[in-house]
């Protein structure tokens, strides 16, 4: 289907390069950040099992499904749900579904390059040995004065902005391609020589035992629904951004391997993450379900106090600018697509468009924090219901509707014919979970947070 998509954007080189992408999009501070204190807030191991589970039987299928209705539609999210439609016999305004995705990915780039501007801020202040020496009070006084100074926030903020821009605005080979070829490694090694270091602590074993050891008493409804919206958030599902890689991705490489190594490489990540944060935490006498400002006020504290803590210190948040970058691309793109394909501008205009409007939007996050910080929406915070409406809301909800498309709107035989499983028996185990499991699942534990069940 329309061809002419790759003389507008090209396509990745290779199924590497694909991988490399979509790993990228999907490892990020949603592993690094949030993962380590949502898993601390929630008990631990039984959280992590939910998790995966979510992973498992929600996540994959759904990656399958958004890479199939992308490289098939081969346009942006909105667009190629409007010609699936079309090609299935449906009603187009299934392309709602496209612009749900395109804004969820929005929205969480806006407080996304916030966040990614912290991580940017604290790995100067690691390299010039802020942490040195300084206990909780200092570390604490740190990060406060830090969050109190908008100026602070928009500078580090528009600088990360500026870098994602300037990567996408150079286009999929030269821009995306090339960047993502040095982040994704870069981001590996850093991330393994801080776990070998973590095995090296007194609280290993604590940090492994909180980790993987299921308190299941612990666990809610809440819990369960955050999980759900954690599996989607990390792996990128429900946002457009895996429909728009899915897009540029050639007709030979295999949609179900490529699922399976992203979403496994994505999970060893997150796990890996929580085993070089939480000895390091429970060395040092800190609170695990410190919440957001986890590895920003604990951490910190460590990286002081130990040996060798200025390397570890810098490796660490250069690691988290690594992952936001490799993420923040997927975010802006789907955006950037729709502008080019649509408004007839280039992509460098709509680059600029994009981001500008995801710059100023994330003034509102960066204000609740300080000036705003009294401004509450349903007891929240601007930037915690941002947060909480796109990870635990817009991008499960939009995940049930792919998966109810993919499902039950499309063809099967055109479905079957993109995924091109080797085995047919693989193809009625995907169309069973995209049909009845993610879907199910997805709708109930939404019927049991709204009090139902």
């Amino acid at each position: 289907m329309m061809d002419s998509k790759k003389l507008q954007h090209g396509q990745w080189s290779s199924s590497f390069a694909f991988i490399m992408a979509a790993t990228g999009s999907a490892v990020g501070l949603g592993n690094i950040w949030k993962f380590p204190y949502i898993a601390g807030e929630n008990g631990g191991g039984a959280f992590v099992i939910v998790y995966l589970l979510c992973v498992g039987l929600i996540g994959i299928p759904i990656m399958m499904a958004e890479i199939m209705m992308g490289r098939r539609g081969k346009q942006n999210p909105v667009d190629a749900l409007k010609a699936l439609a079309g090609e299935a016999g449906a009603d187009k305004s299934w392309h709602y579904l496209g612009w749900t995705g395109v804004v969820a990915g929005f929205l969480i780039l806006s407080y996304y390059s916030v966040i990614a501007g912290w991580a940017s801020a604290y790995a100067v202040k690691a390299f010039i040995g802020s942490f040195s020496g300084a206990g909780s009070v200092e570390i604490k006084e740190l990060f406060d004065n830090f969050i109190a100074s908008p100026v602070q926030l928009i500078f580090w903020h528009t600088l990360f902005m500026l870098a994602t821009m300037l990567i996408v605005a150079r286009g999929i080979n030269e821009g995306m391609e090339k960047a993502l070829r040095f982040l994704m490694p870069g981001l590996f090694i850093i991330l393994i020589l801080l776990v070998a270091y973590a095995m090296t602590t007194a609280s290993y074993e604590q940090g492994i035992a909180f980790l993987f050891t299921p308190d299941f008493s612990k666990l809610t409804g809440n819990s369960i629904l955050t999980a759900m919206g954690q599996a989607f958030f990390t792996l990128s599902l429900g946002m457009g951004a895996i429909m728009v890689y899915g897009s540029y991705l050639p007709s030979e490489v295999s949609i179900a391997k490529t699922a399976f190594l992203i979403a496994g490489a994505d999970t060893v990540v997150a796990l890996l993450a929580g085993v070089a944060i939480f000895p390091i935490v429970f060395a040092n006498g800190l609170e695990p379900a410190s919440g957001p400002s986890l590895i920003f006020q604990t951490l910190p504290i460590a990286f002081g106090a130990m040996s060798g803590g200025w390397l570890f210190g810098v490796l660490f948040f250069v690691m988290l600018v690594f992952a936001a970058l490799s993420s923040s691309i997927s975010l802006i793109e789907p955006a950037v697509a729709w502008l080019v394909e649509n408004r007839r501008i280039s992509r460098e205009s709509a680059c600029i468009w994009a981001g500008l409007a995801a710059w100023l939007l994330g003034f509102a996050s960066i204000f609740s924090f300080n000036v705003w910080s009294e401004l509450k929406i349903f007891d929240r915070t601007i930037f915690h219901l941002l947060d909480y409406l796109t990870a635990n809301l817009m991008l499960p909800v939009g995940g049930f509707f792919i998966a109810v498309f993919a499902g039950w709107v499309m063809k099967r035989q055109h479905s079957e014919q993109e995924l091109n499983l080797a085995v047919k028996q693989s193809y009625s185990i995907w169309i069973f979970l995209v049909c009845y499991v993610a879907p199910g699942a997805v709708f109930l534990v939404f019927l049991h947070v709204v009090g139902v069940l």
